[in-house]
């Protein structure tokens, strides 16, 4: 015999616990580690969900269940508008294999008239769900975590090998403010490796050449330009504008320490990147967390030692990967997910395709953020450069 609607509903309502609303007040109040599902559509969520739930349309469960859910021992909390979908939802998980399934009733709707809790998702424009939408796909980023990339601000030290992948990609993930630090202009044998800058913009400052393409990428992000070397004399100015996370593309030794300085004055998070010829290196410099730039190198190697790209060359594909590696470790820095390069430097020897990851340990006598500091201040980084024999 053909069974209704109600003969289905209540079979299945009878197969699956059941969670109050005032018991899943009660949950979260007290932490509970739990998963709490929201199976609603994304048009309903705009108008509201309760805190911590992750979002899971009913529509797209079977297929992503076992990506977003897999522990499948862990508690799950399924509601929906009303608690007749987070039912349905509660028991296809079961039939998945999860083995502590509740559903929620009533659901939303009600949770909303009895002024419980509720949040509200990032407030993007249509145009922002579109552009960002494989972001917002991911639950590490979501529409908060686009929300914060869109606020946040990054400074680029360098507009040429290193700053020209970062910029691009840190633009197209929406970092909302990007800050440019380049006081040379484009030349013709910069576009080998420096892929945001073109032919018919040889002999323009770096900046605005920068400034033009991140604007045709993403009018969503800001450009701040600063058309000048970095110095002890320009250093707090430039740093002092709330960044969240410098990417450091400097190709000398001089601005590197006054970079290492700075950013630990400021407490800034560094993403430090480093080419020659064929190998690469990135590491992240956490002020007072990991190690700084001096804990690695207490002084700079010989001139003859460190030839620049100009002296040396370098593969043109090469910085092309490790500025883009340089971006994804901002966007983590921002984001606050995921392991960041924090005591850690990741090599790259393009020739034989490998990277290797060495540890680095704070140095407790680092002149700079060891246990008894003397860096007290910017000192002659020319000269303490130019002295090293």
């Amino acid at each position: 015999m053909a069974k209704t609607y109600s003969d289905l509903f209540s079979e299945v309502r009878s197969a699956v616990r059941t969670l109050t609303l005032e018991e899943l007040k009660a949950k979260l109040e007290q932490r509970a580690d739990f998963t709490l599902l929201d199976v609603r559509e994304k048009d309903e969520v705009r108008g509201g969900f309760i805190p911590g739930a992750l979002h899971l349309p009913r529509g797209f469960l079977e297929m992503q269940a076992e990506q977003k859910l897999p522990d499948r021992s862990r508690e799950i909390v399924v509601y929906c508008a009303a608690g007749v979908r987070s039912v349905f939802a509660a028991r296809t998980l079961i039939e998945l294999g999860y083995s502590n399934v509740w559903s929620v009733n009533p659901g939303f709707v009600r949770w909303k008239d009895m002024a419980y809790p509720v949040e509200h998702p990032a407030d993007l424009t249509p145009a922002q769900l579109d552009r960002y939408s494989r972001h917002i796909l991911l639950p590490e980023v979501g529409e908060k975590g686009q929300e914060k990339l869109l606020a946040s601000k990054v400074l680029l030290l360098g507009a040429g090998g290193l700053g020209a992948p970062a910029a691009l990609y840190l633009a197209a993930a929406g970092v909302g403010t990007l800050g440019l630090v380049d006081a040379d202009v484009v030349d013709a044998s910069n576009l080998q490796r420096q892929v945001i800058h073109a032919t018919s913009r040889i002999g323009m400052p770096k900046v605005d050449s920068a400034e033009k393409t991140i604007n045709d990428l993403n009018p969503d992000v800001k450009v701040l330009k600063f058309q000048e070397r970095l110095t002890s004399e320009n250093v707090d100015r430039i740093f002092g504008q709330g960044w969240d996370a410098i990417v450091d593309g400097c190709d000398n030794f001089p601005t590197r320490y006054l970079v290492n300085d700075a950013s630990l004055f400021h407490r800034i998070p560094v993403v430090h990147g480093s080419i020659f010829r064929f190998d690469g290196q990135v590491t992240t410099f956490a002020p007072f967390v990991g190690p700084c730039y001096r804990c690695l190198y207490p002084e700079p190697p010989p001139a003859h030692l460190a030839p620049s790209c100009a002296e040396a060359g370098v593969l043109g594909i090469l910085p092309g990967i490790v500025g883009t590696l340089q971006a994804t470790e901002a966007i983590k820095l921002i984001l606050g997910r995921g392991d960041p390069l924090v005591g850690r430097l990741l090599t790259y020897d393009s020739l034989r395709m490998s990277f290797r990851s060495l540890k680095l340990r704070r140095d407790k006598s680092c002149p700079a953020c060891g246990e008894s500091p003397t860096v007290k201040g910017y000192v002659d980084y020319e000269g303490f450069c130019a002295n090293v024999r």
